[in-house]
């Protein structure tokens, strides 16, 4: 289980961006967090992954205090954290990507599996490197197939559909799915996209740095699929 208990962020200028934010999210849990731009969604996850340590608050993970743990650290315990733009890796190859994520040298039948689940096509991408001749979309399907790869027990992504095509954009709902009936894990993810939160087990709306409203697709999504709710929550949902 991940538990944040007060946690706030602020920057140097005394703005804050998360604002005493508590919040339970149980074990084999599929969350989306969602809210209007700038609200601080993207900063949350990246408290949670430890990429960015809270001005104030603790977080626990298995019930193990890991508010001064670094990303490396939470790594080690079962996290993993997909980034809004991925990282390039000048000299990596994307099988050495897959081989570092599941911590075993993979088969290339095994390693191109994970390829191909995200729907690239493995002989055309399995020894690239990870560098500037990748696209955006390319890149972000890599990064979500080494997520998959390491089969934590918590993985994070952060607007995972950005550059991503329409086409590849239903094998992503896809891929999402078929983790979460598979890992056994908790996946947590940002996004504004109706598919994603329609397939959340339980959706979290963060607004202004904190906690709006929390509760079932059911219940969450007519209100922010609402014309009305949304000018005045100033969250818009897009359909795809």
């Amino acid at each position: 289980m991940l538990e944040l208990k007060n946690i706030s962020y602020t920057v140097d200028d005394g703005k804050g961006i998360i604002k005493n934010l508590s919040l339970k999210i149980d074990d084999q849990k599929f969350i989306v967090i969602t809210g209007p731009n700038g609200g601080g969604k993207s900063t949350l996850a990246k408290i949670i992954a430890g990429i960015v340590k809270p001005t104030s608050g603790q977080i626990f993970f298995d019930g193990q205090d890991i508010t001064d743990l670094g990303i490396t650290e939470r790594a080690r315990l079962g996290i993993s954290f997909a980034f809004q733009q991925p990282v390039r890796f000048k000299g990596v190859t994307v099988r050495d990507l897959i081989n570092l994520s599941s911590g075993q040298q993979l088969s290339t039948a095994a390693a191109c599996e994970y390829l191909s689940e995200v729907g690239l096509c493995a002989r055309d991408y399995i020894n690239r490197e990870v560098n500037a001749s990748l696209s955006g979309g390319e890149l972000k399907r890599i990064e979500i197939a080494t997520v998959m790869a390491r089969k934590t027990k918590l993985s994070i992504f952060d607007e995972p559909e950005a550059g991503i095509d329409l086409w590849s954009f239903k094998n992503l709902i896809d891929v999402f799915e078929k983790m979460h009936d598979e890992i056994k894990g908790s996946i947590i993810i940002i996004s504004h996209q109706e598919r994603i939160l329609n397939i959340a087990d339980e959706i979290i709306v963060i607004g202004n740095g904190e906690l709006r409203n929390r509760g079932s697709k059911e219940e969450i999504l007519p209100m922010l699929l609402d014309d009305t709710e949304n000018a005045a929550a100033g969250c818009s949902v897009m359909r795809r």
